[in-house]
């Protein structure tokens, strides 16, 4: 799938977001990233790309504090191709991302990945 078509299905996902979080995403920036670096897959004691379709940097909503000001933005880097790769065809992947968005936005607002897998099934 073509990059723009990609971001089309992003932007999708955050359109589809309830107003009331869209209101509240502030101060992060959402990337689209062909795979994730060999540093992330270490860092995250992945052995394969394939397995990490995205992934939150940054300090969650809920452990912001009053010191919490001049900062870079938070980032969401979602990956195309695994994201590709474990779709069948395009309604799948736009579920896909949908999801996948969906779940590194629970991590912004502070959920782990143990009440989001809850929230999930």
């Amino acid at each position: 799938m073509e990059r723009t078509e990609f971001e089309k299905l992003v932007v999708d996902a955050l359109n589809d977001l309830p107003e009331e979080f869209q209101h509240k995403l502030e101060n992060i920036e959402i990337v689209i990233e062909d795979e994730p670096s060999i540093g992330t897959l270490r860092e995250m004691k992945i052995r394969s790309s394939n397995i990490l379709l995205g992934l939150y940097h940054g300090i969650p909503l809920n452990k912001r504090g009053r010191s919490y000001a001049s900062v870079l933005p938070d980032k969401i880097s979602l990956y195309q191709k695994p994201l590709e790769s474990v779709c069948r065809d395009e309604k799948e992947l736009k579920q896909r991302v949908r999801e996948v968005v969906m779940h590194e936005i629970g991590h912004y607002f502070g959920l782990s990945e143990k009440e989001l897998r809850k929230i999930e099934r």
